[in-house]
């Protein structure tokens, strides 16, 4: 029996930015309460210092004086008034909240010199410095931004900057030694980076609620070496009108703990929510993990995942629950995907009561083999990722495109107790597992349009109780693989279809085991 906590957090009105009364929460794991942003009730509005409305003068200055002098007074709410404001990069002090009013649109400079001098960030999680976040934070405690207005990237011109492939320049400057503080990404010899639309780095206490995020440069909110933070009721537009926002994550927690997302909505183009603890052996180096995390209660249009862990997992992912989310139009409802050289426990993860319509790939994916081929099998050492203990209850796929179920090991490490119950779901295959131990599918229902509707691949231990598979295939089950062993089938349809299993040469009878 798994220990639930409940989780106690406070509410802040959306129009004033104000503490409100209690929320509760319960988890399966132990989790600490998520406090939120401790913030002075002093408020300064931009225009007393300066800022232009109209969007077309820089109110930068303007915007960091009234959060640098009311840091120096300990703290308080930062005003943006309806209207539309030019800025660029914003920098926070301890107890600020950002506070837009309905109306309010703060535009960001499509200018790259408004964001040097270069700052200490992750980009796709490796350690380097880059062109500064729009809004940034490093070693700052209780931030919020709030409100009901519109944080507006205008992140077109720094699109093109992804073609430039620096990312690969980065990755092999881990490769060759170098130190975080010689990799500079800040224009100069040509080295540039898109920066995040929000990035805290090593701050404790964050809060975003209620505002719209439109159209960064790249990943959208990524709390970095964070720990207490809680997004809620937030809309993030990364794919749309004005364009597709390369890598446009919704929200990336990265080696952070005890988070909360709830209640947002995404039209991202990319990855929805995608938690994170570092890539290959810079994330090995740095080994923090993420962990506490809970989503519930969002939606997701576009994107190529709903909820997403990794693929960047080098300092481990744990303690996960996620429900109470529907998903229309993305590739996938849950994705899990690591490879060879990210290493990283991914363990302890609940999936509940989420839906997905019109998913474009597969419903819900385990790979292991996110870059790189199954064969051949390597040596096990740290930088073996697994992938265990993570639980599905009452998925529901409407429409899928490719496999209701995939789940991809490696043959040296297989994924390891995996539970599914009360799943149901039509798409174009059924159920893929290869490279597995311990998988029990339960009380579930898989139509196929495609092939059979379960197939296994040096499968061990898996269990199939009570699940009943349809499809225009007259061989419902295949089977192959000298690994493929413990196999149980009981209660379910199959055991009334002609040739309704088909066994491949070096898989034993004994292996299978079907009954009423």
């Amino acid at each position: 029996m798994h220990c639930t906590r409940i989780i106690r957090e406070s509410r802040v009105d959306a129009s004033t930015g104000d503490v409100g009364t209690a929320d509760s929460l319960t988890v399966p794991f132990t989790m600490p309460a998520i406090p939120l942003p401790e913030i002075p009730p002093r408020r300064f509005d931009i225009r007393d210092f300066g800022a232009k409305e109209g969007g077309v003068v820089k109110s930068t200055a303007a915007i960091q004086s009234a959060i640098d002098s009311l840091g120096g007074q300990g703290g308080g709410t930062v005003v943006i008034p309806a209207g539309r404001w030019l800025t660029g990069a914003l920098h926070f002090q301890n107890h600020i909240n950002l506070f837009l009013e309905k109306g309010a649109e703060l535009l960001f400079s499509q200018d790259p010199a408004d964001y040097l001098p270069a700052v200490f960030s992750r980009h796709e999680d490796i350690e380097c410095y880059k062109y500064s976040a729009f809004i940034y934070a490093n070693g700052r405690n209780n931030i919020s931004i709030t409100g009901e207005g519109t944080l507006n990237g205008q992140g077109k011109p720094w699109w093109e900057w992804k073609e430039l492939n620096e990312e690969e320049v980065l990755g092999d400057m881990v490769n060759r030694g170098v130190p975080v503080n010689e990799r500079i990404f800040d224009g100069r010899d040509g080295h540039k980076l898109r920066p995040a639309f929000f990035q805290p780095m090593n701050c404790t206490n964050i809060l975003v609620q209620g505002v719209t995020f439109l159209y960064g440069a790249f990943w959208t909110i990524t709390p970095t070496y964070c720990d207490n933070i809680t997004v809620r009721n937030v809309h993030l537009v990364t794919e749309g009108e004005y364009g597709h926002t390369p890598n446009g994550d919704g929200v990336d927690p990265s080696s952070s703990r005890n988070v909360l997302i709830e209640n947002c909505v995404f039209d991202t183009g990319d990855d929805c929510i995608a938690i994170k603890s570092g890539r290959d052996k810079d994330g090995l180096r740095v080994n923090m993990p993420t962990e506490n995390v809970v989503v519930r209660g969002c939606r997701g249009l576009r994107g190529h995942g709903g909820i997403v862990i990794g693929s960047e997992t080098s300092g481990g992912i744990r303690n996960i629950l996620a429900s109470d989310c529907s998903f229309r139009g993305t590739d996938r409802i849950v994705r899990i995907k690591t490879s060879r050289g990210r290493g990283g426990v991914l363990e302890n993860m609940w999936f509940r009561d989420l839906s997905g319509e019109e998913i474009r790939n597969e419903a819900i994916h385990l790979n292991m083999l996110y870059s790189g081929t199954r064969l051949p099998a390597q040596i096990v050492t740290p930088a073996t990722p697994t992938i265990r203990n993570i639980h599905f209850d009452r998925i529901t796929c409407a429409s899928g495109k490719s496999y209701a179920v995939e789940m991809l090991g490696l043959p040296e490490r297989a994924i390891q107790n995996i539970t599914l119950d009360g799943i149901t779901a039509a798409a174009r295959n059924g159920i893929h597992l290869q490279d597995v131990d311990g998988i029990e599918i339960r009380h579930s229902q898989f139509h196929a349009a495609e092939l059979p509707a379960l197939r296994i691949a040096d499968g061990m231990n898996v269990i199939c109780d009570s699940v009943q598979l349809s499809g225009n295939d007259p061989t419902l089950v295949r089977i192959d693989g000298k690994g493929s062993r413990g196999i149980i089938i009981r209660k379910s349809n199959i055991i009334h279809a002609e040739r309704s299993v088909s066994l491949g040469p070096e898989v034993s009878k004994e292996a299978v085991r079907i009954s009423e």
